[in-house]
């Protein structure tokens, strides 16, 4: 039988009392507190030993055998930093991983009352058969690690006791119902970064300020805004159609004009995911700019961010920064992260003018942000305290502490920094 793998917290609590890896080391007295060396792989002053930790732990959880796996300094950073984002006791207390000087991460038990200590004290009257409050802890841990692997089988309906054998009420131990694990081992907020997964996005269409148009749809490929005629069919991405504007409007000289806009959309303006990007290209005659702005307001007092170029691919949204303004906001900056796009199709953008008068806006949401940040303001942003659930596109729910959503946060911007420096 092979060595069965070790429990992280046990394991990583003899490492922090060893003192023999770089940086790894408790910060108080009753062990509550500990700090992990938190470089990042492509710092050109990275060093071996700055990734001790997390060669110790691929070693001593099997995932890594010197001599016959290559090393990969990035997955086992991950590994271990899901292994501890998956316990309950565990939180991160302060991430300095940014520090020039000395990046690291600060991780702290919960209830320092139950993981304080990690001698073998003996209890009042018990002899030598007490246990230490941090080894109950992690036996806790144990515990609900195995509650929640366990799927609970419903009993049969009235009158379906005939599918099992005679004199079975059950599944017999010989032929099991398959017990699926109902979480992921991973990040779940990475399902975001995967570039197969299609985002999903809410479009609204605006004639002269009047809401005309709203449609919520997946877009594998992206999507095209387009005019009366749906543009060219054979053009990559889900033909987003423009209605009529005399089916709303009354004004007659307004209505001429925007089916002008409309007429001149050609292949549409099109609209794709790349990675933790959003791209645009115009494919017609009709100028277009963007700005992410406010959903229920473009930003026109600070202009638009761009114009969308003809047959050529541009940025209009990262993932990246839109993140990283998400954990500031739960920490309490007050300034929420902004992820709706708006473009003005037609004219110049309303800059210090009412954008309800411009003939034809259309606001594009990824739902999966909205959601996100919905998420972060359920408990106040800066004092989360909740559980949230977690719903991305067609994922199923899953629900978090605040302060393991807040550390999916930072461990997503930690792995876009990563990519975004390798693709460099």
């Amino acid at each position: 039988m092979g060595t069965p793998k070790p429990r992280i917290l046990p394991w990583l609590v003899s490492k922090l009392d060893q003192g023999q890896l770089e940086g790894v080391a408790w910060l108080d007295e009753a062990r509550t507190r500990f700090r992990i060396p938190w470089k990042h792989g492509l710092r050109q002053d990275a060093q071996v030993e700055d990734f001790g930790i997390f060669q110790a732990w691929a070693e001593a959880s099997g995932a890594y055998l010197p001599g016959r796996d290559k090393p990969d300094l990035p997955t086992w950073k991950r590994n271990f930093r899901s292994a501890l984002n998956r316990k309950a006791v565990l939180r991160l207390a302060d991430d300095r991983s940014k520090d020039p000087l000395d990046p690291h991460k600060v991780y702290e038990f919960v209830n320092a009352g139950v993981c304080a200590t990690a001698g073998f004290p003996t209890e009042p009257g018990r002899g030598g058969a007490g246990l230490t409050n941090v080894w109950l802890c992690f036996l806790q841990e144990d515990i609900l690690e195995l509650l929640n692997d366990m799927v609970l089988v419903p009993l049969p309906d009235d009158g379906a006791l005939g599918q099992y054998p005679q004199h079975s009420w059950g599944p017999s131990l010989d032929n099991p119902i398959p017990c699926p694990n109902p979480g992921p081992s991973e990040n779940p907020l990475k399902l975001l970064l995967v570039p197969e997964e299609q985002w999903e996005f809410e479009v609204t269409a605006f004639y002269r300020g009047h809401q005309v148009f709203q449609q919520t749809i997946f877009c594998p490929g992206g999507l095209r805004l387009v005019g009366l005629e749906a543009g060219d069919r054979t053009l990559p991405g889900q033909p987003i159609v423009l209605p009529d504007p005399g089916v709303s409007l009354t004004d007659k000289v307004v209505t001429g004009y925007v089916r002008r806009v409309l007429s001149s959309l050609g292949g549409g303006l099109a609209l794709w995911r790349v990675g933790q990007r959003l791209c645009a290209r115009r494919l017609g005659h009709c100028h277009a700019y963007w700005a992410v702005g406010e959903e229920l307001l473009p930003d026109c007092e600070h202009g638009h961010e761009g114009e969308v170029p003809k047959d050529v691919d541009s940025d209009v949204f990262d993932l990246g920064p839109f993140v990283t303004d998400l954990i500031a906001f739960m920490e309490g900056s007050g300034h929420s992260p902004r992820y709706a796009l708006w473009f003005c199709l037609g004219e110049s953008w309303p800059q210090n003018q009412p954008w309800v008068k411009r003939l034809v806006m259309v606001k594009v949401v990824p739902t999966c942000l909205k959601a996100l940040l919905n998420m972060a303001r359920s408990g106040g942003a800066s004092s989360l305290e909740n559980t949230v659930d977690l719903h991305i596109s067609n994922s199923q729910p899953l629900s978090l502490t605040s302060e393991q959503y807040k550390a999916y946060l930072q461990d997503l911007v930690e792995d876009m920094d990563f990519q975004a420096t390798g693709e460099a």
